[in-house]
């Protein structure tokens, strides 16, 4: 069963995914492809900018040292993790919860949450696969306003 809107695996799949579940959050329609490419670029951009005014608390965690990964990061086609999902959710200021496929279950489960400081209300859904690819999870529910309106 694919819950997944399509998001290519392009290196920026977490960050499509984002966007494209933010706009879906925001009650916006799905954002074309090279709309949602763009934006993609930008959250990459913001999101690396926030790791550095951030660096106190995020230094720690990151692999390696840290400004050759915010670097690296700011690469087009750099995979994502989860040091970016939490990136995402404070430059956006909303939750973000990453769901797989249980197949044991055969159900969606809940494997990591971020952001849950600005609320646990309709949060961003992800969906990841396995394998370093993440998608958008089509399922929104509610229509909570957020900064996103202003954003996207």
């Amino acid at each position: 069963m694919d819950f997944g809107s399509g998001i290519p695996g392009d290196g920026r799949c977490l960050f499509r995914s984002v966007v494209h579940g933010a706009c879906l959050r925001a009650g916006k329609p799905s954002p074309s492809e090279s709309r949602e490419k763009e934006l993609a670029d930008e959250l990459r951009a913001t999101v690396a900018d926030e790791f550095i005014k951030r660096r106190a608390d995020t230094e720690w965690f990151v692999e390696g040292d840290f400004d050759t990964y915010v670097a690296h990061m700011r690469q087009p086609h750099v995979w994502g993790g989860e040091p970016e999902l939490l990136m995402s959710s404070h430059v956006l200021q909303v939750p973000i919860t990453v769901h797989m496929w249980d197949k044991k279950k055969n159900c969606l489960k809940v494997i990591a949450e971020y952001g849950q400081e600005y609320g646990k209300e309709n949060p961003i859904r992800v969906l990841y696969h396995g394998y370093g690819h993440y998608d958008a999870l089509q399922s929104p529910s509610g229509r909570l306003q957020s900064k996103l309106n202003k954003r996207f």
